[in-house]
């Protein structure tokens, strides 16, 4: 088989992760930086290990500028969008122009986008309205979810990931040209569903993260607040999901649970939540982590996904109290653990309905 020229968009974690199982199949990898990589370039240049994941960049990955996008995407087979859910919709006007040749885009950002009416949508659907509003043909989106840290796809760890796409076919041909024996894809035709868990998990590490950051304040375990939280934001995943018209069982699987699981024993989101959790304002919390140059995508997230979810249902706020629950403790409402406990803990029964046998 052919091998092909993959542009990558982004040269954060993911982007310069993936690098590591294309090189491997033979693809030919070219990494774009934004306007906010050329630090990182920098690095990769000048023979060090990725500022992000510390590990090398492949030997053989071409690096391109962000004045450089035509040249980086002149004869691509395949684009994989891997930039913060913030940078899409610029990244995304900067690239369609010179995308007519390419069929295929894999997206690796998790997020929602907001439109000029103030809908909100999902990415796929928002990466498509982008093309189509420039008057230009849209590629194939295939959706990449978790989960997947990017420091272990660097490495070359075993890591399972889900792929999905309305085109399975589409998702099939994307999982060929970058599957290795050490990185494997589950492909899926619920994009809706994929799309819908990559953002919220972002969201719920947060309240995960606050439960381990109670622990460094008092120096005692708070685990079964922590597995309540986790149990309650796979309820509220799946609801959305489902709403949209994707399926619950994408969110009890890789999708979902697995990468709800690792987003919530590390990264930005969790340590986000943790810094809160032992007693951080919000804002305290966010800006310190935007001055050590630490993305989280989760805060983003959850105020667009406040948005969303009041749209789809009726009385959001009760079916979905984990997730307002979050949205107030970001805006810096009071009493984190009170509003997080009567989000996650089953309504106490009526003593006087009690049976005792």
């Amino acid at each position: 088989m052919k091998n092909k020229v993959v542009t990558i968009l982004g040269a954060g974690a993911m982007g310069s992760a993936l690098a590591t199982p294309l090189a491997a199949r033979g693809q030919e990898v070219r990494l774009w930086g934004t306007w906010l990589d050329d630090h990182l370039l920098d690095a990769i240049e000048a023979g060090s290990p990725h500022p992000r994941t510390s590990v090398p960049v492949p030997d053989g990955v071409r690096l391109y500028r962000s004045d450089a996008l035509t040249e980086a995407l002149d004869g691509s087979d395949v684009v994989i969008l891997a930039v913060a859910s913030v940078g899409v919709d610029a990244v995304v006007r900067l690239a369609a122009p010179h995308m007519g040749h390419v069929r295929l885009l894999g997206v690796t950002s998790k997020g929602f986008l907001e439109d000029s009416s103030g809908k909100v949508r999902l990415l796929p659907e928002s990466i498509t309205g982008i093309f189509e509003s420039l008057g230009l043909p849209a590629p194939i989106v295939v959706a990449a979810g978790g989960p997947c840290k990017a420091n272990e796809v660097a490495l070359g760890r075993p890591t399972a990931t889900v792929y999905g796409s309305d085109d399975i076919e589409a998702a099939r041909s994307l999982a060929r040209d970058i599957e290795t024996d050490d990185y494997r894809i589950e492909t899926i035709d619920d994009i809706i569903g994929l799309e819908v868990a990559a953002p919220l998990k972002n969201v719920y590490a947060i309240a995960l993260g606050f439960a381990d950051g109670l622990e460094r304040a008092t120096g005692e375990p708070w685990h079964n607040l922590k597995s309540a939280i986790f149990a309650q934001a796979l309820r509220e995943m799946a609801l959305v999901a489902t709403t949209l018209g994707g399926r619950a069982e994408t969110v009890f699987g890789l999708a979902g649970v697995g990468d709800l699981e690792v987003t919530g024993l590390s990264g930005r989101n969790k340590v986000y939540g943790a810094r809160i959790g032992s007693g951080e304002t919000a804002a305290d919390a966010l800006n310190a982590m935007i001055l050590a140059e630490q993305t989280v995508e989760g805060v983003p997230a959850a105020t667009l996904a406040v948005t969303l979810a009041a749209s789809l249902l009726p009385e959001a706020g009760t079916t979905l109290p984990l997730l307002f629950a979050i949205g107030s403790i970001i805006e810096g409402g009071s009493d984190p653990l009170e509003q997080l406990t009567h989000a996650v803990l089953p309504a106490t029964v009526d003593a006087t309905k009690r049976v005792i046998v």
